[in-house]
């Protein structure tokens, strides 16, 4: 398997040459030269397999230049029932991702039983695993530069905390994470560790860390990489979750299936098309926006219009609260027929209309949440199910509840659990949810972090007095 960029410049990397890097040389993101095909056998073969079965079917497919005995270790070490221990009463942690049916046709697929309680502990704690690795292998540290809306940034230092040879620097808008997602990153005090606050939004501190990540000299130097989901491994650990899920629900072989998915960096949601692509029978990728709406807005009227700081909002999903979604390129770059040139010339236009493509060829639709919208889903699906779910959760299934189709299978993607957003809950359902006992009192712990300004060069020189001062790593 060979990765090109979207921007045209690398034409011929492989997985392990860009396992350590976000951004590739050209400022385009890592994508396979082309995807994997699936047939028939393979799906019906695919079938009965567990997660970590599942698991390296799906990755040995992109990640051939890692042994086969080393990828199957780490999977093996990553997916387990006590690193996946926080699932729903009743529901079996062996599984990983737990499909819990709230009515025929309608399920819910866990993905927050991971030790942060977000679905990005689904691909972070793999991603911990292979970067530790790959730098044993090779002798050299890693500084990890990234950029969290909420629930990125914990399962990042949650797998990576301790990780010999691992620095991370982790950037998140102060003052904008709900008091829970602040204490899971704020709290750790591990010396490879360093939270850093910006003054902004979430997309201020995407754009320092693209913007650190464009100095290649400064790149290079320091070994700066990169956990967000512009990191193909991430993206491509979650393709895994689409097929267990299909398997779970699908009523026979080659059965359409429609996913319903909370998008906030597009990354989620852009898993779900690279499984469509190599061969799984997903109907629809329903994508749901909170009122940052420019993913919806682009999928109804093919108008990409990105915002600034001053109109993305703040609310009460905020691992949503995004508008310039780094992921979506990788979607573009397909949908306009793998036009480097174009990819280049658009994302420099930062605003496009591409009105005139079919985006809908690729099972897309949209719609989007407020947080009216939030509170009314939360506690009807409380009170119709008995099931709590989380304010991001909520977006996507009430966004999939309008937009279902009667004859298809709806699974709605649960990206993380109540615990995190308690505020919301208690307005939505005038009770606390419940937590596991290891996050009691949580917020009441010790915090540490530096806040800045949304100045690249101030990251910068974070970075290089840490590798001065020796900092652990």
């Amino acid at each position: 398997m060979r990765y090109v960029s979207t921007r045209g410049e690398n034409r011929g990397a492989g997985f392990r040459e860009i396992l350590l890097g976000g951004l590739m040389e050209d400022g385009g993101l890592a994508m396979p030269a082309e995807y994997p095909q699936l047939g028939t056998a393979d799906l019906d073969a695919m079938r009965a397999m567990n997660y970590r079965e599942l698991a390296f079917a799906v990755l040995r497919l992109f990640a051939d230049d890692v042994p086969e005995g080393v990828l199957q270790g780490l999977i093996d070490k990553t997916y387990t029932a006590e690193v996946y221990s926080n699932c729903r009463p009743g529901d079996n942690a062996e599984e990983i991702t737990p499909v819990r049916t709230l009515e025929p046709g309608l399920h819910l697929l866990g993905l927050s039983n991971g030790p942060t309680l977000a679905f990005k502990d689904m691909a972070m704690q793999l991603l911990g695993n292979l970067f530790e690795w790959a730098l044993s292998e090779s002798g050299e540290s890693l500084n990890i530069l990234g950029a969290t809306s909420g629930d990125t940034g914990s399962s990042a230092e949650y797998a990576m905390r301790g990780k010999r040879g691992i620095r991370v620097f982790m950037l998140s808008p102060h003052g904008k994470m709900s008091a829970f997602q602040t204490a899971q990153m704020f709290t750790l005090m591990d010396e490879n560790i360093h939270n850093l606050a910006v003054r902004g939004v979430f997309d201020d501190c995407q754009d320092v860390v693209k913007a650190v990540s464009n100095d290649l000299d400064f790149k290079r130097r320091y070994r700066i990489g990169t956990v967000n989901s512009i990191n193909w491994a991430r993206v491509v650990a979650q393709v895994v979750y689409y097929f267990k899920g299909y398997f779970a629900v699908a009523p026979e072989a080659g059965a359409p299936v429609d996913f319903a998915v909370p998008s906030g960096n597009f990354g989620n949601i852009c898993a779900g098309h690279i499984a469509r692509m190599m061969g799984l029978p997903i109907g629809r990728l329903i994508l749901a926006t909170n009122e940052n709406d420019v993913l919806d807005e682009f999928f109804r009227t093919g108008i990409y219009r990105p915002r600034g700081t001053a109109e993305t909002q703040q609310t009460s999903s905020p691992s949503m609260d995004i508008s310039k979604a780094s992921n979506f390129e990788r979607f573009v770059f397909d949908l306009v027929g793998r036009d480097s040139a174009r990819i280049k010339a658009l994302w420099t236009q930062g605003a496009f209309d591409l009105s005139g493509t079919d985006s809908g060829r690729f099972g897309f639709v949209s719609g989007s949440s407020t947080h009216s919208d939030r509170l009314a889903t939360i506690r009807e699906t409380w009170e119709r199910y008995g099931v709590m779910i989380d304010p991001h959760t909520a977006d996507g299934l009430k966004v999939g509840m309008e937009l279902r189709s009667a004859s298809t299978p709806l699974i709605c993607l649960e990206t993380a659990l109540p615990a995190k957003f308690g505020a919301t809950i208690q307005e939505a359902l005038g009770r606390e949810p419940e937590r596991p006992s290891k996050f009691d009192g949580i917020e009441a712990l010790p915090q540490r972090s530096t806040v800045i300004d949304a100045d690249a060069g101030v990251v910068k020189k974070i970075i290089e007095e840490s590798v001065r001062m020796g900092g652990r790593g």
